[in-house]
């Protein structure tokens, strides 16, 4: 169901503040950044430093103090179709079946059920959870029910894809898994997907650029274009570089 779409992204001079113990904590500073339609970008940072909360913002869910967003030349207010989020806990309804939550999003948006149906069994095989359409949240594991919880966000067939740490509660062996399955997904799909990561490995398996967010005041944002084929190797030379590059860039190496 691939199709060719926009999902051009235009940041410019975005600001965000939080008030805390009567103080305003800056965690945005005029942040400018084109992201391209079709391109995988991952977020990293230490804590602090606003990659959820520029997630946020991208989504609708946040407003910023000041600056735009636009969508291909279109300034963002709030939600909208075109962006689906995946966050790290999948949200699913557990009165429903995979099929019945999948393709929930489709039904209250007034398609009929059985093109519904139809679209979500696509998804959920896309996800490769086919013989599982008809089981609850409750017998899935942690990564079959993220799987679920992509298979939702795709029906919708938006543009952009945002991602706010969607592996980070699985254990070591299901995200790598689950790592492979995103970059499966991610090319077929043909979407524009902005990632929120923890994981310094699963940036550099997944990003076309890394964009790193400061954590001191005034600190510099910095952009990796990771220039690796696909699939990655991560035990490839070059990998490695770019892993130990990210690990200098946090004082870890």
């Amino acid at each position: 169901m691939a199709t060719a779409r926009g999902g051009d992204v235009t940041i410019r001079d975005l600001s965000k503040s939080f008030a805390i113990g009567g103080r305003q904590l800056a965690v945005l500073r005029s942040l400018d950044l084109d992201i391209r339609s079709g391109e995988c970008l991952v977020i990293v940072g230490a804590s602090g430093s606003g990659k959820t909360t520029l997630l946020r913002i991208l989504a609708g869910l946040e407003r910023a103090d000041g600056g735009a967003v636009a969508i291909d030349g279109k300034r963002i207010e709030g939600v909208g179709e075109e962006r689906a989020v995946i966050f790290q806990e999948p949200r699913l309804l557990p009165w429903l079946t995979v099929l019945g939550n999948v393709a929930f999003g489709l039904e209250v948006r007034g398609i009929a059920k059985a093109e519904a149906e139809k679209r979500a069994r696509f998804y959920i095989a896309l996800v490769g959870l086919a013989e599982f359409s008809d089981a609850y949240p409750r017998q899935l594991s942690g990564g079959m029910a993220q799987r679920v919880g992509i298979a939702r966000a795709l029906t919708v067939q938006p543009e952009i894809l945002l991602l706010d740490e969607p592996l980070g509660a699985l254990d070591a062996m299901t995200k790598i898994s689950m790592q492979e399955e995103l970059a499966r997904i991610w090319s077929e799909e043909n979407v524009t997907m902005v990632m929120v990561t923890h994981d310094l490995e699963e940036a550099i398996y997944l990003a076309d650029r890394v964009l790193i967010l400061p954590r001191e005041k005034g600190g510099a944002v910095r952009l990796i274009d990771v220039d690796l084929p696909r699939p990655r190797e991560r035990s490839e030379s070059r990998f490695v570089r770019y892993r130990e590059e990210l690990l200098r860039e946090f004082g870890l190496h």
